[in-house]
């Protein structure tokens, strides 16, 4: 699961928490909830939720041999 920009859709939910608006499809979000976003300052965002995507594999980046993108 990832975030990107978007616009919101009829089918969206938006969220406005701290001052972020977050763009959620509402079918989406029925699967996932919830969903959680953490912040941190030397990494980046950090996005999960509660659908199960079975063992956990380690990432290693865009374009790298781990890529989980």
């Amino acid at each position: 699961m990832a975030m990107a920009l978007d616009e919101p859709k009829d089918s969206d939910k938006v969220y406005d928490i701290g001052g972020f608006k977050y763009i959620v499809d509402r079918e989406f979000m029925k699967k996932a909830e919830p969903i959680k976003v953490d912040f941190f300052m030397d990494m980046g965002f950090k996005v999960s939720s509660g659908i199960d995507f079975g063992p956990q594999q380690q990432c290693g980046g865009c374009g790298s041999s781990k890529s989980c993108c």
